[in-house]
């Protein structure tokens, strides 16, 4: 299948007019039914019925309402690289960790956005802090919100924030509400996050217990920080999260407070060492704003 089936499709499925369809392509009648056919024939089924009127099939209008929406977003993104390429647009790339999207990093993505001066265009992947770095040595992200420390000369680390951690436990565990040490969690439970890849902030979560000679039974892994919420308020077990993670309110979930300061879990910026960009000099002044106005609050 190449991008002119679905061009073609997208015409013909306007127009429902094999003629009028070929004027608006310029091109003549039977090549387009020729490329036509060879779409069905590739999908394995029929899109159109050839009678008078022509009409779509329910799978021709399932297949003209998907590749609609993905022909528009391939056109934003052939304006958006043009404009870039041209210098009227720059590109940024952030790599962030599902977890990290309960702090600074909503108001950096708006403010970054909404200055029209710096222009720029924003690619958000999510990614664990290993898979940041490899995508920074490999320029496809300039920027990483993680909470791992990464040993690399090549990358350059700060922590923004320590997050306390706090205990996410099912819907009428008896420690709900109750202030805990990492010895009575001991007994429980867990759920782990992300399995992979490694190291983690699983490692960082084991690593707590394992610094008081403790050790903890890991019921199940995941690799998502919302499917480990969920499978606790399904009763699979425990898990430590971030505090700020307890804005979700969620009903089959309740939290806990850990005594111990240590508790924690950072934020970390990483970014290529050598990158004097404007653009990321941009961001790490806002960075540097926003981490002023949190130490007023």
């Amino acid at each position: 299948m190449e991008l002119r089936h679905l061009r073609y499709f997208q015409v013909l499925g306007q127009t429902l007019n094999f003629t009028r369809a070929a004027e608006r392509l310029h091109i003549a009648q039977p090549p387009l039914s020729r490329q036509i056919q060879q779409l069905e024939d590739e999908l394995g089924v029929m899109l159109l019925e050839r009678g008078r009127p022509l009409k779509l099939t329910d799978a021709g209008r399932f297949f003209f309402e998907q590749t609609t929406t993905l022909l528009e977003q391939l056109e934003k993104v052939c304006g958006n690289t043009r404009r870039i390429g041209e210098g009227a647009r720059r590109w940024l790339g952030i790599g962030f960790a599902p977890s990290t999207l309960y702090g600074v990093l909503p108001e950096l993505i708006r403010r970054l956005r909404s200055h029209e001066a710096m222009a720029l265009e924003l690619g958000l992947s999510e990614m664990t802090t290993l898979q940041q770095v490899e995508a920074l040595k490999a320029g496809r992200i300039d920027i990483g919100f993680g909470r791992i420390h990464i040993d690399d000369p090549a990358i350059v680390q700060r922590v923004l924030t320590e997050d306390r951690l706090v205990v996410a436990l099912p819907a009428g565990h008896p420690l709900i509400g109750q202030p805990v040490t990492l010895d009575q969690l001991v007994t429980e439970l867990f759920v782990l996050y992300p399995g992979n890849p490694r190291p983690s902030y699983a490692d960082h979560v084991m690593g707590l217990f394992k610094a008081r000679g403790l050790s903890i039974n890991v019921a199940q892994w995941t690799n998502e920080l919302q499917t480990a919420i969920g499978l606790v308020g399904a009763g699979m077990g425990i898990t430590l999260v971030p505090a700020s993670v307890q804005v979700l309110h969620r009903d089959d979930i309740g939290f806990c407070t850990l005594l111990e300061d240590d508790a924690t879990s950072p934020i970390i910026q990483s970014r290529r060492a050598n990158d004097a960009s404007p653009a990321m000099i941009h961001c790490l002044a806002l960075i540097d704003a926003l981490r002023e106005e949190l130490g007023r609050q």
